[in-house]
């Protein structure tokens, strides 16, 4: 195993310890009650682990051949992403599911009791997902109303073209979430991210909404899109998100995507993003450079990568916002 600093979530720990009891104590603490055993009682666990609005995403290994029973957490999925050794599991209806690193994963039915036996060298990603954020997520990406368990095929295949978004999106949050002035500072940006990652997790597992979220989208005509840029342009200083934009529109997520890129040739986000640079131009070219800072000024309008914002800004405009603040 690599060194404690250099583990996934290491800004973030829960525990470190040999003792079965704390070990038990500190996932159900995490993720859900359940009950834990291992070859001679003894375990070199570490669990990182943080949590926000959408999501709890988490490292965990035991270091030892364990196995935890879990009973139905009736309003969480839980996600489980092998990234070394390989984990055995079954639940109560019958259904098995190996998990190989990298390759393979398994995801947790909240109304099924589920078993996990782990290798001695096993580490995983583990996300928890509320229902209702997922379920949610999933009526404004397919348009309807959600409101029953997501029947998830028990294994999770990580080889192909999903399956590999997902790992990838779930490992690229752990080290944005671990850097320092990365996603953990950036509210809005980490909101961004958790749901592309419960998107990646509804495409990667099979389920009775796979079929309807393949379909094409709806054409759109401009007239449906009007209202969603109006309020797209009015609130661009707030924290906006396709899912809000979508509803705006009374269209799923899906077609909300495909209905800008049709009319603009680009992404709402991407569209939001040029009117807070304008916006942002706007602000600057008003100001009193002596009074005022860019920084600030980025900020105000959602922009908290300063050397990310500067690129774009001068992208759009061909000059730094420095220059358009001094002039």
């Amino acid at each position: 195993m690599q060194s404690s600093a250099a583990l996934p979530l290491s800004r973030f720990p829960v525990v470190g310890t040999h003792s079965l009891e704390e070990a038990r104590d500190a996932v159900t603490r995490v993720y859900l009650a359940h009950d834990l055993t291992a070859d001679h009682d003894r375990v070199d666990m570490t669990l990182n682990a943080v949590a926000d609005h959408h999501l709890t995403l988490g490292y965990l290994t035991y270091q030892a051949e364990a196995e935890l029973t879990m009973p139905p957490t009736e309003d969480c999925y839980h996600v489980n992403l092998t990234t070394v050794g390989s984990t055995d599991a079954d639940r109560s209806d019958g259904a098995r599911a190996r998990t190989q690193a990298r390759r393979s994963g398994a995801v947790l039915n909240p109304m099924q009791r589920n078993t996990v036996r782990w290798s001695a060298d096993a580490e995983q990603l583990i996300l928890k997902i509320p229902r209702s954020s997922l379920e949610s997520h999933l009526s404004d990406l397919v348009g309807r109303s959600v409101a029953e368990v997501l029947d998830f095929d028990f294994g999770l295949d990580l080889t192909h073209a999903p399956g590999q978004s997902l790992l990838n999106s779930v490992e690229f949050l752990a080290r944005e979430l671990d850097r320092p002035g990365g996603l953990a500072d950036m509210p809005l940006a980490r909101e961004q991210l958790e749901a592309f990652v419960m998107t990646q997790v509804l495409h990667a597992g099979r389920h009775q909404f796979s079929d309807a979220l393949a379909a094409p989208a709806e054409a759109v005509r401009y007239g449906r899109l009007a209202p969603v840029v109006a309020f797209l342009e009015e609130h661009a200083d707030e924290p906006l998100t396709p899912q809000q934009l979508a509803r705006v529109g009374c269209m799923s997520v899906r077609t909300l995507h495909a209905a800008f890129q049709q009319q603009f040739g680009e992404s709402p986000m991407s569209y939001l993003r040029r009117v807070r640079l304008d916006r942002v131009r706007t602000e600057l070219v008003r100001s009193d450079p002596a009074a005022v800072r860019v920084t600030e000024v980025a900020m105000r309008w959602g922009f908290f990568h300063q050397s990310r914002f500067a690129q774009q800004y001068r992208d759009r405009f061909g000059e730094l916002p420095s220059a358009t603040l001094r002039h």
